[in-house]
Parts: C-alpha cells; structure tokens; sequence
C-alpha cells in the first residue's frame, strides 16, 4: 500500500486536537508511538485497510473494530478513545491523513522535520545515514526519517519532507524521457 495520505482539513483538525489534548495530558510521546503501530498496521494490513476505507461497515461496526484493535494492541486510552471518535462520526477516510498530520505535529513541536524515503530495495544502515545527512544539510534540521520499500520505483530514491518531494527515481527519470520523447 502506497502510503501518500493527505490530511484533509477535517484529518488536520482531528490532529489539532488529539495534539492538543497530548500535550495537556503529557501523553505526547505515546500517543504517536500508538498512532506509528497504527499506521504500520494498516500498511501491513488488508483487513484493517478495508475496516478503515469500506463504506460497508457502518460507523459504529468501526468505532467498534478500531477500539477493539486499540485494546488489542494495548494502546493509551486516549489513543482508542480518539479512534471510537473519529470512527463514530463517520470520518474513518480522513484516519490515516489524521494521523499523518498529528506526527507532524509532534515533529515540529520537537524541532525535527520528518522525512519519508522510498527506494526499490531496503537501504543499509551506511546508505541511511548517508540520506539522514544529506537530509539534514537541505533542510537544516535534524531529520526523523522512516523508510518505505517499493520495487515500482525500480532504482534511485525519493525523499518527502513536508510538502516537497525530492524524486531521484529511475521511474521518474524513464517517465521524463518518454515525454521528452513524444514531444520531439
């Protein structure tokens, strides 16, 4: 599952909010660690995804599904509350950019810019560090960085951070010369 979730201005507001209620409550930290799992739980899984996406579920099946999942995977409770809450009022779609916006968030109130890196095959600790640098002297913050593996790229790497995207992909390289191509 590509993960190019967007916060829509209902998600950001979610995540305005669940942000806000983390640093009252001093839960910041596990907040977006239960927030991450989730997130790698619906990459990782179909089920949940169509839990999350399906318009067949009714919005009290997924209040219900969400905090079941919540209590499974033992998170705070005002993680599993805000989930019964987006899910009951019916803005289980806007979940996933929710939760995209809230880590931003809480990466801003750290101080550090959060970075997505794409490349066809897992990168080596060395390569990593390489790209943390590199990162680091672009955007002259320290980078908190989380990789994701997609073989469709073919070669190369792309970095987003924020709103900008840094595509050195061999997809985009091929794309662009087949333009190119046609135009000539």
């Amino acid at each position: 599952m590509a993960d190019e979730t967007k916060a829509t201005d209902a998600g950001q507001r979610y995540a305005q909010s669940l942000f806000e209620l983390t640093i009252d409550s001093n839960q910041l930290t596990q907040v977006e660690a239960d927030l991450k799992s989730l997130r790698a739980m619906a990459a990782e899984s179909a089920d949940l995804r169509r839990l999350i996406e399906s318009p067949a579920f009714s919005a009290e099946d997924k209040a219900k599904g969400l905090v079941a999942v919540a209590t499974k995977a033992k998170f705070q409770l005002l993680t599993a509350k805000f989930l019964g809450l987006v899910a009951s009022n019916g803005r289980t779609g806007d979940l996933l950019g929710a939760i995209a916006a809230f880590i931003e968030l809480s990466a801003q109130h750290r101080g550090v810019v959060t970075a997505e890196v794409v490349t066809a095959k897992a990168l080596t600790a060395a390569q990593l560090k390489g790209v943390s640098t590199a990162v680091a002297s672009a955007v002259g913050k320290t980078p908190e960085i989380s990789t994701r593996v997609d073989p469709s790229i073919l070669g190369g790497i792309k970095v987003r951070v924020g709103s900008r995207l840094f595509d050195a992909s061999l997809r985009s390289k091929l794309d662009s010369l087949k333009f190119a191509l046609k135009r000539a």
